[in-house]
């Protein structure tokens, strides 16, 4: 009997520790125990520490509360302005309603994940590419308040979302590289002209300082060489010295002004010119004393004009006719003769004297 009643006694020690076994629970600190007694939520949540529940009547479900970071996962889109590109971003969360994420909720966790997804796509569709790149602060707002507002009913709070990643297609890369480049070098060039511009106004107030001072510029002159010799790189070659060239330059300045005075003076002046006397061979036969003036203009005119040379002939050696160019040359301007006069034509010289009439 005794024995017997040890046996018992054991055995039921035995269950009663198998039964505070399964009965106890012990809470994080961290987390938060929801009990469900034959499948019906008590109102009361465990905290942190040491708990009992029934074993087969009351289950504990324990709940996270620390902040979760979970990543979501890229996602390709096509934004606003046709531009396709592949985002990525990290979600920040925790539970502030440990009854809410066990009962409203299968997996808040999953939940929360394909509500990121979603609203991750939504935002790419809405955004350009602008936005996506340098504004990324007003998107991450505009991507927490929608994965919030759902997210309430469920005990979560959304604490941060960050963009972490956008990817671009090559062609785009190089497309805004070439971009940058340009932009770059505008402003490399506006650099250089205006560089430029400061440069030539110093050199204008140092040119008009150096003419006041001639010896300044060759003192300027021996700076360029010391400063080219110091490299010992190169050879410097000065065929002549600044003072000639200066004296050139003075030199040049008189013979400038003298060069239109003496072009006025190298310049042709009218010469005087007498009349060429014609040859007693070749004067017309005066028949009267007084003829009338227009007979005599003819005469004259005619006289003047020039005449083929006359073929040698045999017999005594005649005066050379003076040449067209000189009887021309002191003709006076010819005159309209009057229709009514009729030229008088000279008789041929000949070797003989003719006789006046």
């Amino acid at each position: 009997m005794v024995q017997e009643l040890v046996i018992a006694i054991v055995a039921a020690v035995a269950a009663c520790a198998l039964y505070t076994a399964a009965a106890a629970k012990v809470v994080k600190q961290y987390e938060r125990g929801v009990v469900l007694r034959l499948g019906r939520l008590r109102n009361d949540v465990r905290g942190p520490g040491f708990t009992m529940v029934l074993p087969g009547v009351e289950r504990l479900r324990k709940v996270n509360m620390q902040i979760v970071t979970m990543p979501v996962p890229a996602q390709d889109g096509i934004t606003r302005d046709n531009v396709t590109v592949r985002v990525d971003a990290v979600i920040y969360f925790k539970v502030v309603d440990a009854a809410s994420a066990v009962i409203q909720v299968e997996d808040y966790r999953f939940a929360v994940s394909q509500m990121a997804q979603t609203s991750l796509r939504s935002i790419i569709g809405k955004s350009d590419l602008d936005d996506l790149l340098s504004n990324r602060e007003k998107l991450n707002q505009g991507l927490e308040l929608m994965i919030d507002s759902p997210a309430v009913g469920w005990g979560v709070q959304i604490d941060r979302v960050e963009i972490k990643d956008v990817s671009l297609p090559e062609t785009m890369k190089r497309s805004m590289a070439r971009q940058a480049e340009a932009d770059r070098e505008r402003r490399a060039r506006v650099i250089n002209a205006d560089a430029e511009l400061q440069a030539s106004k110093k050199l204008a107030e140092a040119a008009k300082e150096m003419s006041a001072q001639p010896a300044a510029l060759q003192l300027r002159l021996l700076q360029t060489v010391v400063a080219v010799a110091a490299e010992k790189n190169s050879t410097l070659v000065l065929p002549f010295p600044v003072e000639l060239l200066r004296f050139l330059e003075r030199a040049q300045q008189p013979v400038q002004q003298q060069q239109p005075v003496q072009q006025q003076q190298l310049a042709p002046q009218p010469v005087p010119q007498e009349p060429v006397q014609q040859p007693a061979q070749q004067r017309p036969v005066q028949r009267q004393a007084a003829e009338p003036p227009q007979a005599v203009r003819a005469q004259q005119l005619h006289a003047q004009a020039p005449r083929p040379t006359p073929r040698p002939r045999p017999g005594p050696a005649r005066r050379p006719a003076p040449a067209p160019s000189q009887q021309t040359a002191a003709a006076p301007a010819p005159m309209p003769a009057p229709p009514a006069a009729a030229p008088v034509r000279p008789s041929r010289p000949s070797a003989k004297p003719l006789a006046k009439h």
